[in-house]
């Protein structure tokens, strides 16, 4: 056991420096997780290592077989706040990723959660999801990790590195969204002015509700509670989208509503 752990946070310090660093990983700094609770063992030494605030979670699907032998179809990384963008802030956004390593962006619905969660509460229904939201954004999440075939070595491996989080475009509130089936928004995703990948949540096993309650339900296997204002990105709505240096993307939900970026390269990470 004492080895185990001893290796857990060799595996988290080496992702937590070269993050730091901004630079790429050949392979994975040791042997990968078998399972997703060592997985998350190893996320959580990370974050210690790491320090900061930890202003929301990522989410990210899980498909079969890897589900079926996992026993879960969804995984979970921490967005910290130091790589947070409001773009409500104004100006032209520049989001991150690690040069050489793995960078994709993702449109996705942010679900802010505005009641915080007691750890001993295990089971959710998605209405109890629900009421913890106190704002729905429409949003990109960066993906970017040091090592380039983390997505190609199974979610166990993703979940390990911050679940592939490197960063969190917070656009407007969604038009409407109490009153809203957030199945029926089309959104639509462009890399340079071309687009690339346009979906629904409705092929999103529960939709982003689903999604807030898996958190809930994960953080108190951890014991770990949700706090108020922290983000739940609740998944790829068009895909994963692999980005370069330089590459402007944009998202568009509904008719009007959009954001977007230019892809830039991290130097370092505080």
């Amino acid at each position: 056991m004492v080895q185990r752990g001893v290796r857990q946070r060799l595996i988290a310090a080496s992702f937590v420096e070269a993050r730091r660093a901004g630079t790429a990983l050949d392979d994975y700094p040791g042997a990968p997780p078998a399972s997703l609770e060592e997985a998350y063992q190893i996320q959580s030494l990370a974050i210690g290592l790491r320090g900061g605030r930890v202003a929301g979670w990522k989410v990210g699907r899980i498909n079969p077989p890897a589900s079926d032998l996992l026993g879960a179809d969804r995984l979970a990384g921490p967005i910290f706040a130091d790589a947070v963008i409001d773009t409500r802030a104004g100006g032209s956004a520049r989001m991150s990723v690690i040069q050489g390593g793995f960078a994709a962006a993702e449109a996705e619905f942010l679900l802010r959660i505005g009641i915080g969660t007691d750890p001993a509460k295990k089971a959710w229904t998605l209405a109890e999801a629900r009421a913890l939201v106190d704002r729905v954004a429409i949003g990109i999440e960066i993906a970017s990790s040091p090592l380039r075939a983390i997505n190609d070595l199974g979610p166990a491996v993703t979940a390990s590195d911050f679940g592939n989080n490197n960063g969190l475009l917070v656009g407007a509130e969604l038009d409407s969204w109490r009153s809203l089936d957030l199945d029926t928004v089309p959104v639509a995703f462009s890399r340079n002015g071309v687009e690339i990948g346009r979906a629904t949540t409705a092929t999103m096993l529960d939709g982003p509700w689903g999604a807030v309650r898996f958190v809930a339900e994960l953080m108190a296997k951890r014991g770990l509670a949700l706090q108020p204002g922290q983000w739940i990105s609740t998944g790829a709505v068009t895909g994963v989208h692999p980005v370069e240096i330089g590459d402007r993307v944009e998202a568009r939900f509904g008719e009007t509503q959009k954001l977007g970026c230019v892809i830039a390269s991290q130097n370092h990470q505080p």
